[in-house]
This record gives C-alpha cells, sequence and structure tokens, in this order.
C-alpha cells in the first residue's frame, strides 16, 4: 500500500509539473516572436514526453499487478526463500541461487508467462532491473498473446 501512495503521489507532482511547464510554453507561443515560439514548442515538448513516459509505466505498473493477483489465486507466487542479512537485505548468494532455479524453470518453459513472472521477480532479487523489466515484459506479452519482444 505504501508503494502505491507513494506512486500515486510522485504521479500527482509530475502532472503537476507538466501543467505548470505546459503552462509556461503556451505563455511563450503567446508572446509571438519567432524565439519565444520556437522556445514555447520545445518547452511543450518536454510535457507530453514525460506524460507518455509516465502512462506507459503506469500501465506497466498496472499490468503487472493483475498478472501478480492472478498468479496469486492459482497459488503460483513464487514463495519467499531468500537469506537475508542482519541488516534485512537479501543475502547475494540466496538471490543467485533462486535466480538460477527460476532460470531453468524458464529455460523448460519459454512460453508460459508464469515461469516469465516468477524470473522477473528473481531478477529483481538480484538487482539486476532492466532484466527484471525484460522479463516482466515478456510475461505479460505472452499473458496477452501478443508478441514477445526481443
Amino acid at each position: 500500500m505504501r508503494a502505491k501512495i507513494t506512486y500515486l503521489v510522485t504521479a500527482a507532482v509530475l502532472v503537476f509539473y507538466f501543467v505548470l511547464v505546459g503552462s509556461r510554453g503556451v505563455m511563450l507561443i503567446q508572446s509571438g516572436t519567432v524565439l519565444t515560439v520556437t522556445f514555447g514548442v520545445a518547452v511543450l515538448i518536454l510535457p507530453v514526453i514525460g506524460v507518455w513516459f509516465l502512462w506507459k509505466n503506469t500501465q506497466f505498473v498496472r499490468k503487472a499487478n493483475q498478472l501478480a493477483a492472478e498468479l496469486d489465486a492459482e497459488g503460483g507466487l513464487p514463495v519467499d526463500e531468500l537469506r537475508r542479512t542482519p541488516g534485512g537485505r537479501i543475502d547475494r548468494d540466496s538471490a543467485d541461487e533462486v535466480f538460477a532455479k527460476r532460470k531453468a524453470e524458464t529455460e523448460v518453459s519459454p512460453d508460459d508467462w508464469r515461469c516469465w513472472f516468477r524470473l522477473a521477480i528473481a531478477y529483481h532479487d538480484a538487482r539486476d532491473t532492466p532484466r527484471a523489466r525484460k522479463a516482466m515484459q515478456r510475461a505479460i506479452a505472452l499473458h496477452d498473446g501478443r508478441p514477445v519482444p526481443a
């Protein structure tokens, strides 16, 4: 729940920022000189990119949460079998062991979105965020019956 609140607050702040920057871009365009119109258009591009990025990330999180809920209903969420340091961090060797197991499961069933979902979690636990995201994107694509990203 804390993560959702943090995400919503961050998204609200970003939307406020996009509106603020967008209004400044409009003001620059309304000035009417070649230079201010050029800057105004350039300034308007930033909020458009930001809104697109926020939208894509929100969709990704929503779909990943849907998969987690479906997997949980099936009883297929991975059990937390990771050892932790006294400070509560995941032990690196433990994460590597679980990762190896999840990777082997995925190699046996490369078309099963459930395996890719669990592999994404293993990547995340091993602190490999880019690969975790790609594995989750693959899980989402397989679940939805869409072409699998490369």
